[in-house]
C-alpha cells in the first residue's frame, strides 16, 4: 500500500471518512532557502489517491530540492495554479477527518484551516499515547518503528508519505479514536451543563433583554476563521535534511506515482 501500486475495489476508491495529506516543497528566493508549495497529495483510508497535483510557481525556483522533494523542473509543465489546487483540497477535506504528520505545516502552506476535532496528527498522537519517546518524531522513524517499512531513503514522494501516515493511523486507529471520542463526550457534557446554567441565569430576565442578546449573535454559531498564513515558509540551513496482518507490505515494488 505504501510505496507501490495497489488494486482497489470501486468502493475502496471513494474518498470515505478519512483522508491523509502530505505536501512537498521547492526552494525560492535569492538563495533558495524559502520554501514554496510544489506538490499536494491526498489518499484515502486504503491508500487510493484522491488528489495528486503539482503547484505552479509564481517565483523563479532556485532549488527544486530533488534529492528530498522528488520534484524536477519537468514536473512544472503540468502544474496547476495554487488557487485551483487549494480549492480541490478544501472540497475534499470538507466534513472529513484529516490525517497527517505535523499536519499544521501542510495546512499552513495551503492557507487552509481544519476543525481540530476532525484532525488526526500522527506526530501528536504518537507522542501523546507514548508510542515514541519524542514529542516531535520524524515520519520516517515512526513508520520504520511501527510498520517496519523504510521511506524517505532517497527522493521523497508526497503520495508515499501520505500512505505511510495513513498506515500508522490505521494501526492505532481504535485506541486513538477512543481517546478522541471520550474527550468529545466530555466537552459535550460540559457545554450542556453550561447551557443549563445559562438557562437558569436567564430565568426572570425581561423579554427585551433576551431578544437583544439573540440579535447580537445571530444563529448562535461561530464564524469561520481565515488562517492568514503564507504559502512561502522560511527555513534554517539545516531544515532540509530533517526528518496483525502486514497489509502495508503488499506493494513495495515501486514508488508512489501520479494518477
Amino acid at each position: 500500500m505504501i510505496a507501490g501500486e495497489s488494486t482497489f475495489t470501486d468502493q475502496q476508491k471513494l474518498p470515505g471518512k478519512y483522508l491523509a495529506l502530505d505536501c512537498e516543497m521547492v526552494g525560492v528566493g535569492i538563495d533558495g532557502t524559502e520554501s514554496s508549495l510544489a506538490r499536494v497529495s491526498l489518499v484515502n483510508f486504503y491508500g487510493a489517491i484522491q488528489l495528486d497535483e503539482f503547484v505552479r510557481q509564481r517565483e523563479r525556483v532556485v532549488d527544486y530540492r530533488t534529492q528530498y522533494s522528488g520534484i524536477r523542473e519537468t514536473d512544472m509543465i503540468k502544474a496547476k495554479p495554487f488557487d485551483e489546487v487549494q480549492k480541490k483540497v478544501a472540497e475534499l477535506l470538507k466534513d472529513r477527518i484529516l490525517v497527517g504528520h505535523a499536519v499544521y505545516n501542510d495546512l499552513k502552506v495551503l492557507l487552509l484551516s481544519h476543525p481540530r476535532p476532525m484532525t488526526r496528527d500522527t506526530q501528536f498522537y504518537a507522542g501523546k499515547h507514548k508510542v515514541v519517546k519524542s514529542k516531535y518524531v520524524a515520519l520516517r522513524n515512526l513508520v520504520k518503528q511501527e510498520l517496519d517499512v523504510t521511506i524517505q531513503g532517497g527522493e521523497h514522494s508526497s503520495v508515499t508519505d501520505a500512505r505511510a501516515t495513513m498506515g500508522v493511523f490505521r494501526l492505532h486507529r481504535k485506541e486513538w479514536e477512543k481517546g478522541t471520542k471520550l474527550l468529545s463526550q466530555a466537552k459535550k457534557r460540559k457545554r450542556e451543563e453550561g447551557a443549563v446554567d445559562n438557562d437558569a441565569e436567564e430565568e426572570g430576565k425581561g423579554e427585551a433583554e433576551v431578544e437583544t442578546s439573540t440579535s447580537t449573535f445571530p444563529g448562535g454559531g461561530r464564524k469561520g476563521v481565515s488562517s492568514g498564513l503564507t504559502t512561502i515558509v522560511r527555513r534554517g540551513p539545516g531544515a532540509l535534511g530533517r526528518e496483525k496482518k502486514k497489509w502495508w507490505k503488499e506493494v513495495l515494488s515501486s514508488k508512489g506515482s501520479m494518477t
